[in-house]
């Protein structure tokens, strides 16, 4: 079923509410769904210290090429 065709069928029912039994039809706009945040993990005691671990590797990396190019 299109989105057309749906529409073409609520309308329909809505008519055929109003009709028979007298109703008030009352639509809404859709509310948008709420924006979602990007999920992040939060660094444990492990990853801290591997990052450190190397940060450390990388600067004795560059001292290492710097002394070597002197």
């Amino acid at each position: 079923m299109t989105k057309d065709e749906m529409r073409r069928e609520l309308e329909r029912q809505a008519q055929r509410f109003q009709n028979l039994y007298g109703g008030e039809v009352v639509t809404y706009a859709a509310q948008p769904d709420p924006e979602r945040k990007p999920w992040r993990k939060k660094a444990s005691v492990h990853d801290q210290a591997f990052q450190k671990e190397l940060e450390k590797i990388e600067k004795e990396r560059e001292k290492r090429e710097a002394s070597a190019t002197d």
